[in-house]
Formats: structure tokens, sequence, C-alpha cells
């Protein structure tokens, strides 16, 4: 499949809360994501970031507004097209089938879904295991690899069936500071030479505008898109970045965006907890 944008248009969420009521999570939140771009979301807790990522992938449903993948619609008050290898989704704390092997777990996709055969699935899986330096663990089970090869396992599975767009919640969350910044370099190296459609959730801000094109800052609940900021930053990208001024001037204006968010939402939940 070709990439493809997502063009999100006043979407609105409500759900039922036993404690609060009516929660009114996402409104009158519009962005256009670039068919190739790596977009990452930031903002404070509970704004909706996950909302909408489920959205996206047909998780969940819309009360008002429009999603649509390049010219097709699929989120509408009366549409819900659900998931499928057009959308695929790595989570924040893994989906790796545990009694499954590292190749059966990149093949299954594809194959449940009717996209390969089996022999084909597998023959695309260890080429794909190679390219990303995981050659020779295949037939090891995920309790058997560390946490970085754990998280390339589960992008590659999510990558093999070449969706259109990626959809990414807080992947590297769990992850300690050395083997983060690893993965991080290995999706960056990856996006460079096989260009995807990202849409990536995470609180790190430094990670936000190492990895993206563009960084959008959501409100406090309900959420909408605040402001987006452009990371004019060349790739191939490596650590040095980090301290150039330009990044550095943007991770002020990043911060200072989120911080007003942040102090909103600590405010709003005080006065919910006072209820």
């Amino acid at each position: 499949m070709a990439a493809m944008g997502v063009s999100i248009r006043q979407v609105q969420k409500k759900y039922a809360s036993a404690q609060h009521g009516e929660v009114l999570a996402l409104s009158d939140c519009s962005i256009d994501i670039r068919p190739n771009e790596f977009f990452v979301l930031v903002g404070p807790s509970g704004c909706g970031k996950t909302t909408l990522l489920n959205v996206i992938a047909g998780f969940d449903t819309l009360t008002a507004g429009t999603v649509a993948l390049g010219d097709r619609l699929i989120s509408a008050p009366d549409v819900r097209l659900g998931p499928g290898p057009d959308r695929m989704v790595v989570f924040q704390h893994g989906g790796l089938f545990p009694w499954m092997t590292v190749l059966e777990n990149v093949c299954y996709g594809p194959v449940v879904q009717g996209q390969m055969g089996q022999a084909e699935a597998r023959e695309k899986a260890r080429s794909m295991l190679a390219m990303v330096g995981l050659a020779g663990i295949e037939r090891r089970y995920p309790g058997e690899v560390s946490s970085g090869m754990r998280r390339r396992v589960e992008i590659m599975r999510a990558l093999i069936g070449r969706p259109q767009i990626l959809l990414m919640d807080e992947p590297f969350r769990a992850l300690d500071a050395i083997t983060k910044a690893v993965v991080q370099d290995f999706l960056l190296r990856l996006f460079d030479t096989h260009p995807h459609t990202v849409f990536f959730i995470t609180h790190d801000l430094i990670e936000a505008l190492f990895l993206g094109d563009r960084v959008g800052v959501m409100t406090t609940r309900p959420g909408r898109v605040k402001t987006v900021f452009d990371v004019d930053i060349p790739r191939p990208r490596s650590t040095r970045v980090l301290a150039s001024e330009e990044f550095l001037r943007l991770k002020r204006d990043v911060t200072d965006a989120v911080h007003d968010e942040a102090i909103k939402a600590f405010e709003a939940g005080e006065r919910e907890a006072a209820r």
C-alpha cells in the first residue's frame, strides 16, 4: 500500500464516565498529517491523544467530525471503518504473542488477513528482520530477547503488510534511557530509508523533536490541536542535533506551549477531585 495522509476535521468525542458523567474528550480537533510525514503529538495526560489515535485506528467512534485516510472516509458519527492492515498500531506495552516465535509474530498479520501466503510471509519477515539487525533470532520467543529487540520486532510486524499509516502510542515509554536511544536511532534510520506516514504519541518532548517532522501540541481536555511546530532540522539526524541552537530553541518553545496546558490540566484535575 502507498503511504497516505490523514485529514482530521472538527472531531468531537464524548464518552460516559461513572464518576464524572458525560466527558468531552475531544472538541473541534482538526489537523492534517501529510503523506510520508513523521507527525508527533504531545500534550498533558488525559488530553485525548490516545483517544484520537484510537479513532484513526478504528478502535473507537466519533461523536462529530470526520477522519479521512487519503480520499477515503474512515470515521464519522455514522461511519466506522474497523481496524485493518492499512492502519497498524505499535502499542505502549507491546503486543507480541509470547507463545509465538519472533518469526511467527511478524508473519501472523499478513497471513491471517490474507495478504500473503505462509511461505511468502516467512521469506519477507526474514528479510525485514535481517534488514534491522535481527537475523538469527527468528526462532526465539519474545521473552528470550531484550526489550529493544522486542520493540524492533513489533515495528517490523506492523510494517510487513505495508500499511498506509503507522500509529505509535508511546512505544518507547517503558524502555530504559540507553535502550530508548538505540531504538529511536533505529526508527530514524528506518524512516529515512523507507519513508512512511507516522502518527506518534509521546510525553517526551526531546523524543518528539528528535523524531518528528512536525510536532503538534494538544490542549487540556477537551483536546484539540493548539499549535504545530515545524522541526526544521535536516535528516538524517544524529544525537548531535540535540545540542544545536535550532533544537534548543524549539525545545524551549514546545516546552512553554505544553507547560501552559499542563498547568490548566492540573487545575482542572484539582477541581474534579474536590467535587
